[in-house]
């Protein structure tokens, strides 16, 4: 973690904890080290919120302002941004989002020219720039940048998505709750492609209303308008379009474990499925992994974050990775999450099998879970507690095989999150309730 790069880029408070001039400062880097030779080549999206016009017209002043030439998608899906970066050369790309927070907040991720998370170094340089450890010169003369409008470049990402799938939805009612977000753009246009009939909620952003009550994280709507509808699927997006929850015909939610299980099964079926490895963060559910085992697939886990799922999955070649919230890459086709694609990859499984995907989902338990935050002075002085490591593996003990305890460390924050899977809500309770009053009454 850096000063202001998290695993997920830059994020806070509009105009309080990220400043457009922060902003200006991250697009004067880029420019600069992408235009040491010819004028370098920025790609810019943003999602829907108040301050992403804001924050669009910083980046792109810094950017040309070094001498690079910066092309505007203007309101796309985050993994549009991706595969545009890795598809039409550009240096890298720029999407302005905070995802699934509110309105209020922003954010800033890179991509490098192969559409992945930039390195460490370079977030280590913009860092220093940010905090005028380093200084760089302005373009001058010819070599200062323009700015283009490239909306355009949208169709191409959903154009790309139809061209992967030939399968006919005509029999399929969709609900679709876009999150008044990036997906507005998108996914009713692609998903009535393939001949689906779908009804849409949250689609109507004025820049306040992204994520309020709404999608990903707020699906309970979708779940009323699914079973007022009597769809066949609910579809959920985040801010961004990067991630996604669905719904099944009893409106109850598929979240990413059960759609990493899907799509396990599918693919390993299908012969598709290397190493017969799916990827999953700490924090899936142990439902899902006895699930897959039952399935015969195996897993690996990385700690939370789709950047660290993605790192393992070209590290090992594996093709399906994801976390619970909805975060699933596909790596044969994108190089992050992408909620309209693995909503297509959804469809595709149901559409193969022929059965709801209630029915497909039905081996996976999902085991009641407990996440409690706990403030503390020294993360790793508490993670390394004697008295906390003795509670934590008798509290393993009295679990066995049918719930775990995970105490890990905030990525960002000066907490301790315990999170306890067990068959009881009581049991889960009660042994966070136990951890939890250690670690306070220790005062570390």
């Amino acid at each position: 973690m850096g000063k202001y790069f998290g695993t997920d880029g830059i994020r806070g408070k509009a105009n309080e904890t990220l400043r457009v001039e922060t902003a200006f400062a991250v697009g004067r880097y880029l420019g600069y080290a992408f235009s040491k030779e010819k004028h370098g080549k920025i790609l810019i999206g943003m999602d829907t919120r108040l301050s992403s016009s804001m924050f669009e017209a910083a980046l792109a002043a810094g950017a040309s302002a070094s001498g690079a030439d910066v092309y505007c998608l203007k309101v796309v899906p985050t993994p549009a941004v991706a595969y545009l970066t890795g598809l039409d050369d550009f240096d890298c790309g720029v999407m302005i989002s905070a995802s699934h927070n509110p309105f209020y907040d922003n954010g800033i991720k890179v991509f490098n020219h192969q559409g992945v998370k930039i390195s460490n170094d370079l977030e280590l340089e913009i860092e220093a720039f940010i905090d005028h450890k380093i200084d760089i010169p302005y373009a001058e003369d010819e070599k200062i940048g323009r700015v283009f409008d490239y909306r355009e470049g949208l169709k191409r990402y959903t154009d790309h998505l139809k061209s992967l799938f030939t399968m006919d939805l005509s029999e399929m009612t969709l609900a679709l709750d876009t999150a008044n977000g990036s997906a507005t753009t998108s996914a009713y246009d692609v998903l009535t492609s393939f001949g689906a009939h779908c009804i849409l909620i949250h689609n109507q952003p004025d820049g306040i209303n992204i994520n309020t009550h709404c999608g990903s994280t707020h699906p309970q709507s979708l779940q009323a308008l699914v079973k007022g509808v009597k769809a066949n699927l609910g579809l959920a997006f985040d801010g961004d379009a990067d991630r996604l929850i669905a719904v099944d015909e009893s409106g109850n939610l598929v979240d990413g474990d059960k759609i990493i299980y899907a799509c396990g099964v599918h693919m390993k079926e299908q012969g598709l499925l290397v190493k017969n490895k799916v990827v999953t963060t700490v924090m899936a559910n142990l439902g899902c992994y006895k699930a897959l085992e039952r399935a015969g697939i195996d897993f690996e886990q990385t700690q939370v974050g789709d950047k660290y799922v993605y790192e393992c999955m070209v590290q090992n070649d594996y093709q399906l990775g994801g976390e619970q919230s909805g975060h699933i890459i596909f790596k044969q086709h994108a190089t992050t999450g992408d909620g309209l694609l693995t909503a297509l990859k959804l469809l595709e499984v149901m559409s193969h099998k022929k059965q709801a995907i209630s029915k497909i989902t039905e081996d996976v338990y999902i085991y009641p879970q407990l996440l409690k935050n706990v403030k503390v002075k020294d993360k790793q002085k508490a993670l390394h507690d004697r008295d906390l490591l003795e509670m934590t593996n008798k509290i393993q003990e009295e679990l066995g095989d049918e719930g775990r305890i995970l105490v890990r460390p905030s990525g960002t924050e000066p907490l301790v999150r315990v999170m306890v899977e067990a068959k009881t809500d009581e049991l889960c309770a009660k042994y966070v309730g136990q951890c939890v009053a250690l670690i306070q009454s220790k005062g570390i």
